[in-house]
């Protein structure tokens, strides 16, 4: 048996035949992270973890909800979030690793945190998901060693990062955002825990 990222899964922990995935899922849906095991899998498994728990939190709101800004004097959204977090696969996995040039997800805006009123959280999630894949195609088989150059003409334009940062750097990203719309979440309505 294999993970979706092709790698042997772990045995169960209680020792019976259930599959990995059979046992690794939380109540909620969202994918265990891999407990052991080697470190490809390992971090692929937690950015899955991180990106299911952003749409965790924009999961049964309307889009007035999604639009609601955290707190003053922040104009956060979780709609804002998935559209921003869009760009960021978008950037580290086109831009800087496959070296691609490509424009903004948003026309109107490179961070991704403006709200169009004709756009809604399911052209948005659609579009992430799309990036997510893209991202996940231009990396599969390529060695977490392999480095490319970060572009543009920020601090660290030129600077090589290897695929293994990447993704370390994309959990880190996501993890610091689901923060962000655990607060937003839970002003909304206010849910926590996800």
């Amino acid at each position: 048996m294999t993970t979706t990222s092709g790698s042997p899964a772990p045995a169960s922990p209680d020792g019976t035949d259930t599959t990995y995935e059979e046992y690794a899922t939380l109540p909620d849906g969202r994918p265990l992270p891999l407990l052991s095991g080697p470190e490809r899998p390992m971090l692929e498994s937690w950015l899955a973890f991180h990106r299911a728990t952003l749409e965790l939190k924009c999961k049964g709101l309307d889009d007035a909800q999604l639009r609601q800004a955290s707190a003053e004097p922040s104009s956060l959204t979780l709609l804002g979030l998935v559209q921003h977090l869009a760009e960021v696969e978008r950037n580290w996995f086109q831009r800087t690793f496959a070296g691609l040039d490509v424009p903004p997800v948003c026309a109107d805006d490179s961070s991704g945190y403006a709200l169009d009123p004709d756009r809604g959280l399911a052209e948005a999630l659609a579009v992430w998901h799309r990036e997510i894949a893209r991202g996940r195609e231009l990396c599969a088989g390529r060695s977490l060693d392999e480095t490319a150059p970060i572009p543009g003409d920020g601090p660290m334009a030129g600077l090589e990062v290897s695929l293994r940062w990447i993704l370390v750097h994309m959990i880190e990203e996501y993890a610091r955002h689901n923060g962000h719309a655990d607060i937003v979440r839970e002003r909304i309505d206010g849910v926590t825990g996800a």
